[in-house]
């Protein structure tokens, strides 16, 4: 019985714990190309910046999008 409760809660863990790893986006804007993306890591190389205004951390994908919109370098491209 104990075997088939870890069993179960660990195939729980394995589905539920993606949907829980992505909950911050950002704008980030490509150095070179000065082209603007969103990404789901803050960027820790300095091959892109983060445009976002203030820094601004979106918990999802769509509020990301809508928040580049309003960016200047991102909608001047």
């Amino acid at each position: 019985m104990n075997v088939k409760a870890i069993v179960a809660a660990s195939m729980l863990a394995a589905f539920v714990a993606p949907a829980f790893a992505a909950d911050e986006f950002y704008v980030v804007q490509d150095v070179k190309t000065q082209k603007c993306t969103i990404v789901d890591k803050k960027p820790t190389d300095t091959t892109t910046t983060v445009v976002s205004p203030s820094g601004t951390i979106y918990k999802t994908r769509s509020e990301a999008e809508t928040g580049m919109k309003s960016v200047k370098v991102c909608s001047s491209n």
